[in-house]
């Protein structure tokens, strides 16, 4: 592995190149390759499976998000990935009382055991967000519905808040780039600022 050097210029986020060199996985991933690979065990086909363990209380269903994440890092790898299709509502477990296999991996470990970190951080984040968007949603029934979670998370990871928002059943977004991504206009009408410096050097405001 590859010494990360800190650039004092940058946010503190990683690029897509770092992702695919496995600087966000867990370290054990590459102690376990090391250890394989002297064993000559690292090309052994596997199938893996990525189950979700739990839902939070009182959640009867999820909303399954990440997979256009998961198919850009493996597109270039000699993987078979099986998948529910984005968006797709899911249950913990099917009647019999079994957790339900949301993706499935089929190749040689070796190729693709450092990304079960950030696979599992693709899936995690994105069906949580897509999760919560679809239970705001449901809750707001007709109503317009627009994203403006941007200003709650990390300034790199807004599109992708934006985007799978959208994709859980937000009607709209208000983050410029998560707008871009999604092919769509960015929607808002105006910040409090706006409003307060008329009031202040015009004296009103409407």
């Amino acid at each position: 592995m590859e010494e990360i050097k800190e650039d004092s210029r940058t946010f503190i986020y990683a690029t897509y190149e770092d992702v695919l060199k496995g600087y966000t996985s867990d370290i054990y991933f590459f102690r376990t390759l090391k250890v394989l690979k002297e064993k000559g065990l690292d090309k052994t086909e596997v199938y893996a499976e990525f189950t979700p363990s739990s839902f939070p209380k009182d959640y009867e269903w999820a909303v399954f998000a990440g997979l256009r994440e998961v198919v850009k890092l493996l597109r270039n790898k000699p993987v078979t990935l099986y998948s529910l299709p984005e968006g797709t509502v899911f249950r913990l477990t099917d009647h019999y009382g079994f957790k339900i296999p949301v993706m499935a991996i089929e190749g040689k470990y070796g190729d693709f055991l450092i990304y079960e970190t950030p696979i599992l951080g693709f899936l995690s984040s994105a069906s949580g967000i897509a999760t919560k968007a679809a239970r705001i949603k449901k809750a707001a029934g007709s109503k317009m519905v627009i994203s403006f979670g941007a200003r709650r998370i990390h300034p790199a990871l807004s599109p992708f808040e934006a985007y799978y928002a959208y994709v859980g059943g937000c009607d709209a977004v208000s983050c410029v780039q998560g707008a871009k991504f999604l092919g769509i206009k960015p929607v808002g009408t105006m910040p409090h600022s706006l409003m307060i410096i008329f009031r202040a050097i015009r004296g009103d405001h409407t």
